[in-house]
């Protein structure tokens, strides 16, 4: 059963990885948007790790039944462990980490990523299906 529910998990997280290229191409603005927002309060900043922790525990316990186990696992253990720093590190220095990248990311170069969401999407749901 747990099996399950983290393959339908990283399922998931596939698809949500796809529908952000989506957004990212066709309206590069409201995602640039949501970037600046990342650490912005308290509810945002610690609802956005404790969501990120679910797809990444999901990768590491599916990882051996995955094509690729080794990336399954080494991706899921980089997502864990980076969830848990942002939980020590100050929201506002979060804040100004996600301010700056919105600085730097114009709303082009959101356009030109995309597609790069549309494959890390689809390999992650074709090497857990």
């Amino acid at each position: 059963m747990k099996l399950v529910i983290a393959k339908w998990t990283v399922i998931v997280f596939g698809v949500f990885i796809i529908l952000v290229g989506f957004l990212m191409l066709f309206s590069p603005n409201k995602a640039r948007t949501i970037l600046r927002k990342a650490g912005s309060t308290n509810l945002i900043n610690y609802t956005e790790i404790t969501l990120r922790l679910i797809p990444a525990v999901a990768l590491i316990i599916y990882s051996e039944a995955s094509r690729i186990p080794e990336a399954f696992k080494l991706f899921g253990w980089i997502m864990l462990t980076t969830s848990l720093i942002l939980y020590v590190i100050p929201r506002k220095t979060h804040h100004r980490f996600s301010m700056k990248s919105a600085d730097l990311l114009k709303p082009c170069y959101f356009r030109l990523i995309a597609p790069f969401a549309f494959l890390f999407g689809g390999l992650i749901i074709y090497n857990t299906c």
